[in-house]
């Protein structure tokens, strides 16, 4: 049997329900677990010792698993931010598959490059987001983060505006990508924007993917917005992933039937 993980502070069931319904509708004997680390560096070593095939990263470790793999593909080293390990023969190579799912859904949406955006985060995640932005023709980007060193280097990376809180500031499309609102988390009710910023938005994007429907989600949603989940994020994120573990693309339906199982197991 080959085994896949995910380590996360916060482990969902979302990849285990997502990928183990791939594996049963392919007929593949594999087998996919979440698991939360107590140390990040033991955990690496223990994918590459035990010839675990692939790897999940999820916050907050997509940066700082960085100095444990052996090979950066370029969809990683471009953003400096990891989400996927692939072991060959304990040869452990990152890649981003969070950029590529970003992308999709800015285009999928529909999203006006002119539009104005406030990107609330500066890690890992917030790297692929602001990346994706900036690649699909967005300039008008502000990021907002408290912590103003992280902040400033992640806003000057890519030429877009810093500032420390939200305040008064509003945009078209709002982005969190920050764990506020994550189930289990100390701000799980709280909303990454306030009410302001919703009303005057047309776009309420948030990557936070348990549960589905986060408080700003749902806010988004009660204001006639239109919202992108972090649920469909989880869902093109994960094939891909699913896609370099197995090299097996599955067909459109089998995806779908996935992201139906993935769902009703978050409601």
């Amino acid at each position: 049997m080959t085994l896949c993980i995910s380590l996360s502070a916060r482990p969902s069931n979302n990849g285990t329900r997502f990928h183990n319904h791939l594996y049963e509708a392919l007929g593949l004997n594999w087998i996919y677990k979440a698991f939360a680390p107590t140390d990040l560096a033991q955990a690496i070593a223990g994918v590459r010792g035990l010839g675990i095939r692939g790897c999940a990263i999820s916050m907050p470790y997509k940066e700082d698993v960085i100095a444990l793999v052996d090979r950066m593909d370029a969809s990683a080293s471009a953003i400096d931010s990891v989400n996927t390990i692939v072991n060959d023969a304990g040869v452990l190579t990152a890649y981003n598959t969070d950029y590529s799912a970003i992308a999709q859904l800015i285009e999928h949406a529909g999203l006006d490059p002119a539009a104005s955006v406030l990107l609330r985060g500066s890690g890992g995640m917030a790297k692929a987001t602001a990346a994706a932005f900036r690649d699909a023709g967005f300039a008008r980007v502000t990021i907002v983060a408290r912590n103003e060193e992280r902040g400033r280097a992640l806003a000057d990376l890519y030429g877009f505006a810093w500032r420390p809180e939200v305040g008064e500031a509003t945009a078209d499309v709002l982005v969190n990508v920050t764990p506020i609102g994550m189930s289990g988390g100390p701000d799980e009710h709280a909303l990454a924007f306030t009410a302001e910023a919703i009303a005057a938005a047309s776009v309420v994007f948030d990557v936070v993917a348990l549960p589905a429907e986060t408080p700003l989600i749902s806010a988004g949603r009660a204001a006639g917005k239109t919202v992108i989940t972090g649920a469909e994020v989880a869902t093109l994120q994960a094939l891909e992933q699913f896609v370099l573990y197995t090299g097996i693309r599955p067909s459109a339906e089998q995806v779908r039937e996935a992201e139906e199982f993935m769902r009703a197991g978050t409601a």
